[in-house]
């Protein structure tokens, strides 16, 4: 399988110098990537990290393919053929189109642009959109479908898409979901969106004291993860039992233990009086009365 993108034990950290994650190692090929963690762990920042934004704390980026980003399409001035990328290289067909183009022209069209461009924006659901209306006039909605017009006219190797169906009524995650399935190439999406997670190949959690990966949409990860919480749950109960047992033994040696020291402290002291009691003791104190010696008679 022809691989795009490979991570070699990244770590990333925020600009102040606070880890995110540490030893991320992913290869990425033609497949569809779904990154998941809490707030703050570092999603965003590894799709930085992948387009080349920002460097890693430590490991590399290596990329053998093009890399395209869901484009934010903040400029709500410029038009529908500017947020395509497009404006000039439709300019330089309307000009041959009215026998004004130059030589130059002639040589550098894209004669193929049209026909791409009309295929992008009927897969995106906006069919006959005119390229020179004004993304001011355009829903939150239809820019994010433009956005993703752009993608396919583009068509990276791999998809870079960072929380793609925030905001977005139904037809626009429909059309994000729809993108992210028929895609081609290599897709990574960080996103809490489980509906749009349940159409990715593989699952990345990232977490500060850890990173798994998991092969699987996100229900098979849901339900893995949680059987191996549950798991680990048991596995505490039974060391805290464990622990409660142990500490319950020791006591109960403890009390004996004292209680034994305690009887031998009695008994000593009760040894010690006993002796003393039956030791005799006379009233008067005996004296010794010298026996004269006396001749012998004769």
């Amino acid at each position: 399988m022809t691989t795009f993108l490979t991570l070699d034990s990244i770590s990333l950290a925020t600009p102040d110098g606070r880890p995110l994650f540490d030893g991320l190692t992913l290869a990425l090929g033609r497949e569809r990537t779904g990154v998941v963690g809490r707030n703050g762990c570092g999603k965003s920042t590894l799709l930085r990290a992948i387009a080349g934004e920002v460097e890693p704390a430590s490991g590399s980026v290596r990329r053998a393919g093009s890399i395209g980003v869901l484009a934010q399409l903040a400029d709500a001035s410029l038009t529908v053929a500017q947020a395509l990328g497009v404006a000039n290289e439709l300019a330089r067909l309307r000009r041959l189109e009215r026998g004004e183009g130059s030589p130059d022209d002639a040589t550098e069209a894209d004669w193929t642009l049209q026909t791409r461009l009309d295929a992008a924006l009927v897969e995106t659901g906006l069919p006959a959109l005119p390229p020179d209306r004004r993304l001011a006039s355009l829903s939150g909605g239809e820019r994010t479908r433009v956005a993703l017009a752009r993608l396919l006219i583009e068509a990276p190797d791999v998809l870079l898409l960072d929380e793609p169906t925030n905001n977005l009524d139904a037809d626009g995650r429909q059309a994000v979901a729809q993108l992210l399935e028929r895609w081609r190439g290599g897709v990574v999406v960080a996103s809490h969106d489980r509906g749009l997670l349940e159409r990715v190949d593989r699952i990345v959690e990232l977490a500060s004291v850890g990173i798994t990966v998991f092969g699987g949409a996100w229900s098979a990860f849901a339900e893995a993860r949680d059987a191996a919480r549950a798991r680990a749950a048991a596995d505490l109960d039974r060391a805290s039992d464990a622990l409660r047992h142990a500490q319950r033994v020791v006591q109960k040696a403890r009390e004996k233990k004292a209680r034994r020291d305690k009887a031998g402290r009695a008994w000593r002291a009760k040894g010690v009086e006993d002796k003393i009691f039956m030791e005799p003791r006379d009233s008067a104190p005996k004296t010794t009365v010298p026996v004269k010696a006396t001749s012998p008679i004769v």
